[in-house]
């Protein structure tokens, strides 16, 4: 009896969409801080508005994308993820298809600074190196705003990224759960009764469609520069 409660079986919990998402955002962040580091301010902006088009697409497919990309799938109540994040330190078998009821909200947060990252690029000028496609439709105050906006939100998303990568090692110290494995593979080894549970993936069809809706969008937003 115990030999059948420890099998386990793949299932795909992550379609490629969200990890396409997920890594080309981690390797796009370090492109927009190593040429903003350098002056290259022309190949940061194309960073920039690279993660914008990837953000806007992330948003959509969260309303109608796969099961597990769905916002109402994965936020639950603050205090749901306070209650999860006061077992951290035990060590468990996991279960989740999907975000926790914690990492649903660090989701959300970094998502939305990001965006705020990301748009607030667009209004900045800084009157030597950079102009976004739209500060030349602002008051020059707004854009000296925008621009500061966009440094202090920055230092928001490395904290955010810090702790995301801090809760990933204290899932696999603590609770021995790899979170990054399914994050490359698109399937994490759930407990066999869990084998019928697996979410249903969202269209690929519809999903390329959005990611060109997307991209669409940032570059009718970069021609008016």
């Amino acid at each position: 009896m115990a030999e059948t409660t420890h099998q386990r079986v793949k299932v795909k919990v992550w379609d490629g969409w969200i990890r396409l998402v997920h890594w080309a955002i981690a390797v796009l962040l370090g492109a927009s801080w190593w040429t903003a580091s350098t002056g290259r301010m022309e190949w940061h902006m194309l960073s920039g508005q690279a993660i914008l088009a990837l953000l806007l697409f992330r948003i959509a497919w969260g309303f109608l994308g796969s099961e597990t990309a769905r916002f109402s799938r994965f936020l639950r109540s603050p205090l749901a993820g306070l209650r999860h994040l006061r077992h951290l330190h035990r060590r468990e078998p996991d279960t989740e298809i999907g975000h926790n009821a914690a990492g649903g909200w660090m989701v959300l947060v970094l998502l939305c600074a990001m965006l705020v990252q990301a748009v607030s690029g667009l209004f900045t000028d800084d009157g030597i190196l950079a102009r976004g496609p739209l500060a030349r439709s602002v008051e020059p105050a707004t854009a000296d705003a925008a621009r500061s906006l966009h440094l202090l939100t920055f230092d928001l998303v490395l904290v955010v990224v810090a702790l995301h990568i801090l809760a990933v090692l204290a899932y696999a110290l603590l609770k021995r759960q790899d979170l990054v494995r399914p994050m490359v593979t698109g399937f994490k080894r759930l407990p066999t009764a869990m084998a019928g549970m697996a979410p249903r993936m969202g269209s690929p069809w519809l999903a390329l469609a959005l990611l060109c809706l997307a991209a669409g969008v940032v570059v009718a937003i970069a021609r008016q520069g």
